[in-house]
């Protein structure tokens, strides 16, 4: 199975959501928006800082924000940072693999690999903002839980 790790997955979420923010946001207020452990939105904060996706502010009204706009962020940039190169094999791009002579499969991956970067190359980090629908269904949730909370007396 192809799966996203979950710090890049994390990463996404954190610069989509940082990207609906005005002005700069703390690292606490990025864990409460996304609900991501504020430990680890920190963690990923760093990476993406060293990366030049956001900038961070030092002092009483420091934070983050985005270095440049979602548009200008491609899906497959920011695994890339999170993640190193994305690579489905271990003989992608020319590596040597324990099996490269003898599975006969030397060379043949790079074509799936390279559909695959391409593919999230072209996707930019704006697309990935929640759609209406999506939007409408959080909101709804949201206001669920509210009620349930007043009910609860909590």
């Amino acid at each position: 199975m192809l799966k996203l790790s979950r710090l890049a997955d994390y990463a996404i979420v954190i610069l989509v959501k940082l990207g609906e923010q005005e002005g700069v946001v703390t690292s606490p207020a990025l864990a409460a928006i996304t609900g991501v452990p504020e430990p680890t939105v920190a963690k990923v904060l760093k990476v993406l800082s060293a990366h030049g996706f956001v900038l961070s502010q030092r002092g009483a009204k420091g934070g983050y924000r985005l270095a440049r706009s979602l548009a200008d962020m491609s899906v497959a940039s920011v695994i890339t940072a999170v993640d190193g190169q994305i690579a489905l094999t271990a003989c992608v791009g020319g590596r040597e693999c324990d099996t490269g002579l003898s599975c006969g499969l030397c060379g043949s991956w790079d074509v799936i690999n390279t559909a695959i970067q391409s593919t999230l190359e072209g996707i930019s980090l704006e697309s990935m903002r929640p759609k209406e629908a999506c939007s409408t269904v959080l909101s709804q949730i949201n206001k669920l839980n509210a009620t349930q909370t007043i009910r609860e007396g909590v």
